[in-house]
């Protein structure tokens, strides 16, 4: 057995690599890393809803004025764009904490994060990136066990 590891010393190594590998992926379940992905990329836009509006829902004048210069789209108003994005950004990461409708909240949110980076910010992909890989590991994976997704059977 000596003469095995000393002739292939990288075996022990790549072994124990292995082994190690294996017990970070036990440790690292679906389960956990979903739930992860659903808070982290929640927050994210929930944050963000957050700044456009005072009080519960109420929309500030400056997110009117941000959807007419900075955020402006083509083809949607000012005003339905405001609404439509300060309310996605409230409703669907709710529904991604609760893990409920997650692969049509991360539908959703993938392609407001399209969106923001073809018309808004085309130099930000490196963090638009970042989201979309979250929201394509839940639109293929769902919200995992830990979810009402998956209390009311729903893949």
């Amino acid at each position: 057995m000596d003469t095995l590891h000393a002739n292939h010393p990288d075996k022990t190594l790549r072994q124990r690599w292995n082994h190690l590998a294996g017990r970070a992926q036990l440790l690292l379940s679906d389960t956990l890393l979903c739930l992860v992905a659903r808070m982290a990329i929640a927050s994210t836009f929930f944050l963000s809803g957050r700044t456009k509006v005072e009080g519960f829902l109420s929309i500030t004048p400056s997110t009117y004025d941000l959807f007419q210069s900075e955020y402006a789209l083509p083809l949607v108003s000012p005003w339905l764009a405001a609404h439509l994005a300060t309310y996605a950004e409230h409703l669907f990461p709710l529904l991604l904490v609760l893990g409920l409708f997650t692969r049509l909240s991360a539908m959703a949110l993938l392609g407001m994060t399209t969106v923001i980076e073809i018309f808004v910010y085309p130099d930000a992909w490196p963090t638009h990136l970042t989201w979309a890989a979250l929201l394509l590991m839940l639109i293929a994976r769902g919200a995992g066990a830990l979810s009402l997704d998956r209390a009311m059977g729903v893949r």
